[in-house]
């Protein structure tokens, strides 16, 4: 791997720029003029460490990226976890070359989007029938319509601190201030942005991760008001944060006895996780989940798939769903790819053993330069917390302690050093299939150097 340069020093106003990342700099002010706050998604609004604007990234192969100004990084982002094979894969690339010779969509129904839905139902437990879409976002917003179109209630029951997407219907109590909380027992219901209708964040009720009781009880107080269930099973926007032990069965044993159709955000950690996902990585099956990112390879598709008696509500064309680019061949022919190749163990085995020999590396950094930390997750996908006492999170309201300065000083310390990591904290780092031994070496060291420079 060749060596980054090192970063320039934080500009001050009106301070030249050195050369290391001059042109991103630049090509941002230029975004500035024509893209709304110079970006295509907020998550994009700073991705450099201190600086004031993000990293412009012109090319990939396997796991390895090239910036603006020709710098080179291990890339543990992964674009969010989508390109799960890693960069331009050979067999990925081979297959799309032929749908873009011979057309890229049609706005019909397709021989690739039955032969993904059938690999689907392979792989996934809970999937009898299966809808697609174009992103999270979008297939959230299916299977909650097909939920609630199933049950006749309105009313969704959300965790504290998870992410669903930026479609209102979920875009509630994503990351609440601390002063927005509200009590422990019944959190408020807070929304995510400016534009969310008062109406939308009243159907949603909000309940802290990992507490029996205090699941029992939202449910109990809307008893009959309640017909969805949402969660991600392992909170990959707020620190990879994992389901206690047990955490995930009483919430199924629950949805059961109550009726209540139970959704799992599988956006990261489908297919990722494992062939089947997180259900089969925790052996609890919901009535509906949702996938993207992994899904498409790096190509823009999702979807939503669950029981047949739930899935026969969009079937039957009582719940609405519809989409120009649903299914179209380029992105169905993109996860088709991704999927066979996922489908086999040794593939997602292999993710997970790179992915847990990093976390150790960081157990292992953290330890011998003394400093307090928490790193939590799977090998396929992880995050490492500065927690005080070196305690990992176990609910959102923890997150609100951790000290997120030492992060930012720890990412950008990688990133000099060649090593790309989300520039949030509460993020996931996400390991690729085409990371190699001497990738994870070169990032074990980085990682040691970086927290010495932390401690």
């Amino acid at each position: 791997m060749t060596t980054q340069q090192t970063f320039d020093a934080v500009p001050a106003a009106g301070a030249p720029v050195g050369p290391s990342t001059g042109t991103s700099r630049a090509l941002f002010e230029r975004a500035r003029n024509s893209l709304a706050g110079g970006v295509s998604s907020s998550s994009r609004i700073t991705s450099t460490g201190p600086y004031p604007y993000p990293l412009y990234i012109e090319r990939g192969s396997g796991a390895h990226i090239w910036d603006a100004d020709g710098n080179e990084y291990l890339d543990f982002l992964a674009s969010y976890g989508s390109a799960v094979l890693g960069h331009a894969d050979p067999a990925l690339t081979a297959a799309l070359g032929g749908v873009l010779a011979t057309g890229t969509m049609f706005g019909t129904c397709n021989r690739p989007e039955i032969e993904l839905a059938e690999q689907i139902r392979k792989m996934v437990p809970c999937a009898d029938l299966v809808r697609y879409a174009n992103s999270g976002s979008e297939a959230i917003q299916g299977a909650i319509r097909a939920a609630r179109g199933f049950t006749g209630r309105s009313k969704i029951l959300k965790f504290e601190g998870h992410y669903h997407g930026w479609v209102d219907a979920l875009a509630v109590s994503n990351r609440p201030t601390a002063a927005e909380l509200g009590p422990y027992q019944a959190p408020a219901a807070v929304p995510h942005s400016a534009g969310i209708p008062a109406g939308v964040v009243a159907d949603v009720v909000v309940c802290p991760w990992n507490d029996p009781a205090a699941l029992r009880t939202a449910l109990d107080a809307h008893r009959g008001e309640i017909g969805t269930v949402i969660c991600e099973p392992i909170v990959a926007n707020n620190a990879c944060t994992m389901p206690d032990p047990g955490f995930l069965e009483t919430l199924r044993a629950e949805c059961t006895a109550r009726g209540l159709v139970l959704i799992f955000d599988e956006v990261c950690t489908g297919f990722r996780t494992g062939p089947g996902g997180a259900q089969s990585l925790f052996g609890v099956v919901p009535d509906l989940a949702v996938y993207s990112k992994a899904l498409g390879g790096g190509l823009p598709i999702a979807a939503f798939a669950g029981r047949a008696d739930i899935m026969d509500e969009v079937a039957a064309n009582r719940v609405k769903h519809g989409g120009t680019y649903n299914g179209s061949p380029l992105c169905a022919t993109a996860a088709l790819v991704t999927l066979t190749r996922l489908a086999d163990p040794a593939v997602t085995d292999r993710i997970d053993t790179a992915g847990r020999r990093l976390m150790t590396a960081l157990r292992r950094a953290g330890r011998d330069h003394g400093v307090p930390c928490a790193v939590q997750g799977v090998g396929a996908m992880f995050q490492v917390v500065f927690s005080a006492d070196g305690a990992p999170t176990r609910q959102y309201r923890d997150t609100l302690a951790l000290d997120q300065q030492r992060y930012a000083a720890f990412r950008h310390a990688l990133l000099e050093r060649g090593v790309h990591v989300n520039g949030y904290g509460l993020a996931c780092w996400f390991v690729s299939a085409a990371v190699t031994e001497e990738d994870i070496e070169a990032a074990c060291a980085a990682i040691d150097e970086a927290f010495a420079l932390i401690g």
